[in-house]
């Protein structure tokens, strides 16, 4: 028996010490792509005139990479309707920018970006948005009647397919609450959306308290948008999910005329914005 034990005890810190081996695993990685956030908005009550383009390169998944915004590139907008051209400066930190943009509701703007001799594009046309009709606060319209909610309440045009993105931030909150809304059973009527906190320690998420600010931005969205928005937030709200599908890489609107393989992400959007905030009593 005592040479049984033996032989047991050595097999066993044989396998222990087999588990404490470095595995190297190879994760795949896809090839740098360009990045395109060009998100020209018009908020109703300005000129417009003062826009921003972000430009930079995907990363790998490991890399703790910081500062990885695209120099040297040409970026420019053309209103296709009357052929104005827009140049946006490289201000030498991924950032592009212009104070000359005149945007007119209704009209089509084409962005062109040359990057390391390829040629992007991508085109939107600048659509109205309806005014927010009432920004209030209550504690029945969510999922705890004992929490504060803000509502934001808008009119709907009648006999039109409108598309809407609307965007609530805590001034203390990391990240936004984001909705897409499209008026398939809001026609022509009022609609009222409403956010909450749901207070949650492991999140570090806190429910409203009176004196907390929220920041609200309602924007018109084309039909492409808001297809791409509603799959960008669904795998945003999967993750972590077991059961939710495997994430992909969202392809925008934003095409490679030089070399189609070479897909940039990101999504050129022109159009008309509503912002407010809300202080909860």
């Amino acid at each position: 028996m005592k040479l049984y034990h033996k032989i047991l005890f050595i097999f066993l810190v044989v396998i222990s010490a087999s588990c404490t081996d470095v595995v190297d695993v190879d994760v795949p990685e896809g090839p740098i792509r360009l990045t395109i956030e060009a998100s020209l908005d018009w908020e109703k009550g300005t000129t417009g005139n003062e826009q921003t383009i972000l430009l930079s390169t995907s990363t790998p998944f490991f890399e703790n990479q910081q500062n990885n915004g695209v120099t040297g590139a040409t970026v420019r907008v053309t209103n296709t309707n009357d052929n104005t051209e827009f140049v946006f400066e490289d201000q030498n930190n991924g950032r592009y920018t212009t104070s000359s943009f005149i945007p007119v509701i209704g009209n089509t703007y084409s962005l062109e970006v040359i990057y390391e001799n390829e040629r992007y594009t991508a085109t939107e046309t600048l659509l109205p948005v309806t005014d927010i009709s009432s920004i209030t606060q209550s504690k029945d319209q969510g999922e705890d009647d004992e929490v504060l909610e803000v509502n934001v309440s808008f009119v709907d045009p009648e006999d039109e397919e409108n598309y809407y993105f609307l965007r609530f931030q805590g001034r203390v909150d990391l990240l936004p609450e984001l909705f897409y809304i499209k008026d398939e059973f809001i026609n022509g009527n009022e609609a009222d959306f409403y956010y909450e906190k749901i207070e949650n320690e492991e999140d570090n998420i806190v429910e409203f308290k009176p004196g907390d600010i929220v920041d609200i931005v309602f924007l018109s969205a084309s039909e492409d948008y808001y297809n791409y928005l509603q799959l960008l937030i669904e795998q945003f709200e999967g993750a972590g999910d077991p059961f939710s599908p495997t994430p992909v890489a969202l392809v925008g609107n934003c095409i490679n005329e030089d070399n189609p393989d070479n897909v940039p992400y990101g999504y050129f959007r022109v159009t008309e914005t509503v912002k407010s905030s809300y202080t909860f009593e």
